[in-house]
């Protein structure tokens, strides 16, 4: 599995669900039985636009996260990454 990469363009694993809950979310990876706890929402918010926003970066930062804090939400991407709840997004083929 490549490292990740937060100036690349990521989404949801297509087999994760996510389900909001009054602490932020859970998300179920139906492939590998993985459950993830997202316990702040802004990082919710973050992990459902990234299919928007052309890098996961950009995603954070769209999240209106401060500059201080920016690593802090990378970082949590990266780790939902490993876990194979977000996955690198294929490039669209060139037309």
């Amino acid at each position: 599995m490549p490292d990740f990469d937060p100036d690349r363009a990521w989404n949801i694993h297509p087999q994760v669900a996510v389900r909001p809950e009054p602490f932020g979310a859970l998300l179920y990876h139906f492939g590998t039985r993985k459950l993830s706890f997202l316990k702040d929402r802004t990082l919710v918010d973050i992990v459902r636009s990234l299919e928007d926003q052309p890098s996961a970066r950009t995603a954070v930062e769209a999240a209106g996260v401060a500059p201080e804090a920016v690593d802090k939400y990378v970082g949590a991407v990266g780790t939902l990454a490993a876990s194979q709840m977000v996955v690198e997004r294929e490039s669209a083929p060139a037309s």
